[in-house]
């Protein structure tokens, strides 16, 4: 029940059901802001790693934008896991990260109960080459990646 945002540079925001956030930052340039988060889906750190990355990265390019940074986010299970699984974690996101042409520029980690990692990226992208994910109307063309169902 909160209020849309209200800023004269928003593009893309709470009042919209889009993955990300659009804000024009020049009359040229906008920046996408975005952040997934979620528990290991693989048993490998270093595939996890890679996946949450790629899933991240998913809603810059689904807007039709280039990925530039990224901030780590990770709750690690300590006592649970050896140190050496939050470094492949951490080798994995970026290698995944390092391959769009983007960097990490830092992060934050916390003690949990269970592994989780995710990243906020920013990505640029021209104002007048937003895609928007809401808004869809009968007769729209949609492009499935992958078979329906499949899940993760």
């Amino acid at each position: 029940k909160l209020p849309p945002q209200d800023h004269p540079d928003l593009i893309v925001g709470t009042g919209q059901a889009d993955d990300s956030g659009v804000l024009r930052v020049s009359e040229d340039k906008a920046i996408i802001l975005t952040v997934d988060f979620f528990p290991a889906i693989v048993d490998d750190p270093y595939v996890f790693g890679q996946v949450a990355a790629a899933n991240a990265m998913s809603d810059v390019y689904a807007m039709g934008g280039e990925p530039v940074s990224a901030l780590n986010i990770i709750g690690f299970p300590e006592g649970k896991l050896e140190i050496e699984a939050l470094e492949l974690l951490m080798r994995g996101g970026a290698d995944k990260v390092n391959e769009a042409g983007a960097v990490i520029v830092g992060g934050h980690t916390l003690i949990d109960s269970e592994l989780k990692y995710g990243l906020s990226i920013v990505g640029i992208i021209h104002p007048d080459d937003i895609v928007l994910t809401a808004g869809a109307r009968p007769g729209d063309s949609l492009v499935l990646t992958k078979p329906l169902g499949t899940g993760i």
